[in-house]
């Protein structure tokens, strides 16, 4: 018996509200990360350790910055849910994964009436460390999210391990929970529950930041500071990624906290 083909999906139609712009963030990330790499499949576990139950309560989800659309399909797939996508990156759109959820090249800022407070759960997954004007931002973002709604929001963590790797991939800053509290505080979300993660991949960062320190190719900046060279590293790298508990408080590689519209 002949092996069946596998199933080719065709690409994802994009609808274009805004037009296409630059972004401070390069194109190798759509090239190197997958659904099956190691950071990316850690990230959404401990979403799910930390939010997951606010899924099935949620009417509409949104990935703001959904580039390739690996959050939106692991969705499809833990969840079965669709998972509306914005950004203005054409290439990760064309790129997009997800099979179900709309696809928009979409800026914020453009505040879409059909838009206004829609979304009751809306992913913010290392987007903000890319922006440099935060207050505006999270403003914008706000117009979307649906009064009672949650923000998921993932960010770099550890402000001493900021090196080429993050010039290479446009992050402006990396956070800790003492500078990105208090912008989510001025932009009135309210932090429900936190955690640090990845703290076993923290001497990881180090090596990292003293390699890269000379060298200023920032495509091989990035290359060398996401890619893995192969799957057996890939998958040690997985299992090291997990040896901590969740939550903690202690310190990580990334900072993902769960958040809702505080009093005003």
């Amino acid at each position: 018996m002949s092996a069946r083909p596998a199933a080719v999906f065709p690409p994802r139609k994009i609808k274009y509200l805004s037009a296409p712009a630059a972004v401070s963030m390069t194109d190798g990330y759509f090239e190197l990360a997958s659904l099956d790499h190691f950071w990316v499949r850690r990230r959404f576990e401990v979403f799910q350790r930390m939010a997951g139950e606010l899924v099935a309560n949620a009417k509409e989800l949104l990935d703001v910055g959904c580039g390739q659309g690996m959050l939106q399909r692991q969705m499809e797939q833990a969840y079965d849910r669709e998972v509306a996508g914005f950004d203005l990156n054409e290439n990760g759109l064309k790129h997009n994964l997800s099979e179900s959820g709309s696809v928009y090249c979409y800026d914020l800022f453009q505040r879409d009436a059909q838009f206004e407070h829609r979304f009751d759960l809306v992913f913010l997954w290392d987007v903000l460390e890319h922006i440099s004007d935060e207050d505006s931002f999270l403003g914008a973002l706000l117009f979307h999210l649906s009064k009672g709604g949650h923000v998921v929001i993932n960010v770099p963590a550890g402000e001493w391990a900021f090196s080429g790797y993050d010039t290479a991939a446009g992050h402006v800053r990396r956070y800790s929970d003492c500078n990105l509290f208090p912008v989510l505080g001025r932009n009135g979300l309210q932090v429900l529950k936190w955690t640090y993660w990845g703290l076993p991949l923290s001497p990881v960062l180090l090596v990292r930041k003293i390699m890269l320190s000379s060298s200023g190719n920032q495509q091989q900046n990035y290359c060398s500071g996401f890619g893995v060279r192969s799957g057996l590293v890939n998958r040690v790298m997985g299992i090291v990624s997990k040896l901590e508990v969740i939550p903690q408080k202690i310190a990580g590689t990334s900072l993902m906290a769960v958040l809702e519209v505080g009093d005003q």
